[in-house]
């Protein structure tokens, strides 16, 4: 299966080049892999809107704490923010599927 990686900001989809999706897989990836509990990731799906943050793993739900969650509210919004075409980040949907 080949990696899809989507990304919504703001309910606007956003194209995302080559680079810049093995860029937020392996991002991502690393962040979902230093946490206690994940395994392989078959399907992720992390929402973000405010300071709250839902990621769920494999059709399951990442128990996070404050900490956790900034960090990866964090670390997602500096990339999205830096894409061509985002202005303003209030709300994200981040999918990968390997």
């Amino acid at each position: 299966m080949k990696k899809e990686v989507s990304l919504i900001v703001n309910d606007t989809p956003i194209g995302l080049s080559y680079f810049v999706q093995r860029f937020i897989d392996q991002t991502v990836g690393g962040m979902m892999a230093s946490l206690d509990g994940t395994g392989e990731i078959k399907v992720l799906d992390i929402s973000i809107e405010g300071n709250k943050v839902n990621i769920n793993l494999n059709n399951a739900l990442v128990p996070t704490n404050p900490f956790v969650g900034e960090v990866v509210r964090n670390t997602i919004s500096g990339i999205v923010s830096s894409l061509k075409g985002v202005s303003e980040v209030n709300k994200i949907s981040l999918s990968i599927k390997r």
